[in-house]
């Protein structure tokens, strides 16, 4: 079997698995904050949230990098100094800071010290997608 493209399914569905979660995640949020005089409602969000987060998006994430990151010592690290690499690792390093975030969101409302509306859950949750965009095109078509 070829370990390049063992490694490289493996980092695809890592990707995959960490995308589903940071797009859900925020959605979550939203139905928790429409919800937060619902305590049995907000029960159900907390374990949601957290089963999500630290089941599937926290693995799934380091999973990414760790396929990614064998996936460029089996290339070679010339890849490295490629313009279109370095702007897929600062995306990358992004959607890492945006999963913090989320995660301290999920502290804030179980804390009930969440100050922000669904309206901004909604919008926060296009952002992940803005980036998966952004990184797929660069990844396929390697533009600079």
């Amino acid at each position: 079997m070829n370990s390049y493209l063992l490694i490289k399914s493996l980092h695809l569905i890592s990707v995959i698995a960490w995308m589903a979660g940071l797009l859900y995640l925020p959605r979550i949020f939203v139905y928790h904050v429409e919800n937060k005089d619902k305590k049995q409602a907000t029960d159900i969000f907390e374990v949601m949230e957290k089963r999500l987060f630290y089941y599937i998006m926290i693995p799934s994430m380091i999973l990414t990098w760790l396929f990614g990151i064998l996936l460029v010592f089996l290339n070679g690290s010339e890849v490295l100094f490629q313009l279109w690499f370095q702007l897929k690792i600062i995306l990358i390093f992004l959607l890492s800071i945006f999963n913090d975030y989320l995660g301290r969101c999920i502290y804030s409302l179980k804390n009930n010290t969440n100050t922000k509306s669904a309206k901004y859950f909604r919008i926060i949750n296009e952002i992940p997608t803005l980036l998966l965009i952004l990184i797929v095109f660069i990844v396929v078509f390697k533009p600079i």
